[in-house]
């Protein structure tokens, strides 16, 4: 895992000490709602409030509701912010943009690049634990409805006292090479047809990262793959995995081309550099703040550009 290719995850940006222990204490919301020092993040619809320069917004608690779901983020450890390091920091999920309807919105996919470092890392925090609350309103066991504790950060079934733990699924993605060092892409079903990525999956119980890199290549291609290497990772909070990325080498006497699933993947190409260069008029890549996008650059061996 290498400093540039980590330099080039925006998602995996982050500023905030998450100040772990102060979640203990069942008063903290609140007394953080009182004090004019914290910092709000409204999310709505899964967009985050934007200030007028792009960066987020930031609000004094008197200035909004504290709204269907709060939950501490932690403290602020960015010395380049407006606010002070060690500012603590709240989101709010809202249930309606009320006055904030005509403000500026923005999606963690389309702005991520343009983010500090501080708030690339607080916008996918906020986004991953709220999807993580909007999923686990009901208790796994019982199905009774379960109650927010330790600051946003527990919900517990009161009737069965059993404690439910935020989760984050994990999912392999693989820059897949041949002997000609030429990448495989591949068009997924749920996709416009000229868009192609990487091959990635779910890991599955039981499974280790690597196997998952060499069953998912061949279930969806019908390539078998072998040295799997780790790149490194970052979340991806749509709604609640980790995308772990890896390069692979076609297992040595394979000389096919693969063949899709027809399922998840309907389309299967292999690029050298010279060829993924002068298809940027046909195909589009995954966006800028894709790991997948970071894994085909460093492949590339720098950005590449797109056709407008």
């Amino acid at each position: 895992m290498s400093q540039s290719f980590l330099s080039r995850l925006p998602l995996s940006r982050y500023e905030m000490d998450r100040d772990h222990l102060a979640r203990e204490d069942p008063r903290l919301l609140d007394r953080l709602w009182r004090d004019s020092a914290t910092r709000v993040l409204p999310i709505f619809n899964g967009s985050a409030l934007l200030a007028a320069d792009g960066s987020l917004a930031l609000l004094h608690p008197e200035a909004i509701e504290r709204g269907h779901t709060s939950v501490y983020l932690g403290r602020s450890l960015s010395t380049t912010s407006p606010e002070p390091v060690g500012t603590p920091i709240v989101t709010v999920e809202l249930e309606d943009a009320g006055h904030f309807a005509e403000a500026n919105w923005g999606n963690l996919r389309s702005i991520a690049t343009q983010l500090s470092d501080r708030d690339a890392g607080l916008f996918t925090e906020a986004l991953a634990i709220l999807n993580w609350h909007a999923s686990h309103l009901f208790s796994p066991r019982t199905g009774e409805p379960t109650v927010v504790e330790k600051a946003g950060w527990v919900r517990r079934d009161v009737a069965s006292k059993l404690e439910v733990f935020p989760r984050t699924d994990p999912a392999i993605i693989v820059g897949v090479t041949d002997n000609d060092d030429r990448l495989l892409l591949g068009s997924n079903a749920l996709w416009e047809s000229n868009r192609y990525s990487l091959l990635a999956g779910f890991v599955e119980p039981g499974e280790s990262l690597e196997s998952a890199v060499q069953r998912e290549i061949l279930e969806e291609s019908g390539v078998p793959v072998v040295d799997p290497v780790y790149l490194g990772s970052q979340p991806w909070p749509f709604p609640a995995s980790l995308m772990l990325g890896f390069t692979a080498s076609v297992a040595p006497g394979f000389t096919g081309l693969g063949t899709p699933d027809g399922t998840e993947i309907l389309d299967l190409r292999w690029f050298s550099r010279d060829e993924l260069a002068g298809s940027m008029n046909e195909i589009r890549l995954p966006g800028h703040s894709s790991i997948a996008r970071a894994i085909i650059e460093h492949w590339y061996g720098q950005p590449i550009d797109e056709q407008p």
